[in-house]
């Protein structure tokens, strides 16, 4: 019998001044057996910093054809495309071709790393993509916030990120390797 997706439910209040941009969203998250609490956090926190009305969660893991996140306008165009982790050029290539903007989310730092130095030049030529990577010590803190049943505020000024719950305050500072 397989294993089946563990719900998560997160209250989230953000206050993004860069973008003046400002809303509450109450967010139902599947997290796939094969996904670590780690990455869900990741999830949430793309999210936050790219947050808008039209911006949702997909099946995730268990589809090829969808990334993580998108935000699709009324005609189904996908406007934004966000996945993450270390994705070959073929998928990269093919989220750069079907949206207008592709965000792409690595954390692990050392095989992040690796990965990076060696597909960096092949991803110079799509302009509509932004890779950020998240430092280990800042995603394995998002871990401290995770919980079935989330209160989270984010408040984003400056590039910089904070991300708290009524215990924990998480300063982000993410580092862009392409934008």
């Amino acid at each position: 019998m397989a294993i089946k997706a563990t719900v998560f439910k997160a209250e989230l209040q953000i206050s993004d001044m860069d973008r003046h941009y400002y809303n509450n969203f109450s967010l139902t998250l599947a997290r796939h057996p094969s996904e670590t609490n780690e990455r869900l956090m990741v999830r949430i926190l793309a999210f936050a910093m790219n947050a808008h009305e039209n911006l949702q969660f997909t099946k995730g893991l268990s589809t090829e054809d969808e990334p993580d996140l998108w935000q699709r306008n009324l005609t189904e165009d996908i406007e934004l495309w966000i996945d993450l982790g270390q994705l070959d050029e073929k998928r990269i290539r093919k989220a750069c071709n079907r949206a207008e903007k592709v965000c792409l989310y690595t954390f692990q730092s050392k095989s992040a790393a690796v990965w990076w130095q060696q597909i960096e030049n092949k991803l110079d030529r799509f302009n509509n993509l932004q890779v950020i990577h998240i430092p280990d010590d800042i995603s394995k803190d998002l871990e401290k916030l995770c919980n079935r049943n989330m209160q989270l505020q984010c408040s984003i000024q400056d590039g910089d990120i904070w991300l708290s719950d009524d215990n924990n305050s998480i300063h982000i500072h993410p580092d862009y390797w392409k934008q």
